[in-house]
């Protein structure tokens, strides 16, 4: 494995400690991935503890989501390679099962609108408070291509977003590194934190 892989994949293993410090990655839960300079995305094997990863729990494939090491990727690794390719520039996506996103998916039938909210600032390109994004919320769906269909039908109809969330299940969000990516895990997991107790629902 070349260097830039090595930093690639300790920056994944530093996300996941972070991530599942915080218990938005409980058990095995969530995924991570990162792109190389030459196309191949270093991301997490499958069933691996996100907070206990080693550089062994890293792996690699191509743009098409094919091991290129003979170890299993994510069930979800379309979901990742699908956004890799709407995003020429995006270095890196993380997916984790936080419980704001979760509980927001059960509030919201749609999708969650985020706006005057000051750290909407941390998100990439947003510059003021008085600002209004919408998160999608798709359905759960075991079949994975199907979901990732879904995703890229929903950008090709409203163009860019920060992130969706999975109903039930966890959200998806990225950026043009792994810094970036999980800058907007913390402040969207925050957003929803407030969006739900703004809807009356006490959380623990």
């Amino acid at each position: 494995m070349n260097d830039e892989f090595q930093r690639r994949a300790d920056e994944i293993i530093e996300a996941g400690r972070f991530i599942h410090g915080k218990g938005w990655a409980p058990a095995t839960s969530g995924n991570f991935s990162a792109r190389l300079a030459d196309g191949r995305i270093a991301i997490t094997v499958s069933g691996r503890h996100k907070g206990q990863l080693t550089p062994d729990d890293i792996m690699l494939i191509d743009a098409e989501g094919r091991s290129l090491d003979g170890k299993k990727p994510s069930a979800e690794t379309l979901l990742h390679t699908s956004l890799y390719r709407r995003y020429p520039a995006m270095g890196a996506v993380l997916h984790p099962h936080g419980p704001s996103a979760t509980l927001v998916s059960r509030l919201f039938r749609d999708e969650v609108v985020l706006e005057d909210y000051e750290l909407l600032k941390a998100l990439a390109g947003i510059a003021t408070h008085e600002s209004r994004i919408a998160i999608p919320i798709f359905p759960n769906d075991q079949n994975i291509p199907r979901l990732a269909l879904r995703v890229e039908e929903y950008l090709e109809l409203h163009g860019d977003i920060y992130g969706y969330i999975i109903a039930g299940h966890g959200f998806y969000t990225w950026g043009d590194s792994v810094a970036d990516a999980l800058r907007h895990v913390e402040a969207l997991e925050f957003l929803f934190d407030l969006e739900i107790r703004l809807h009356g629902v006490k959380t623990l």
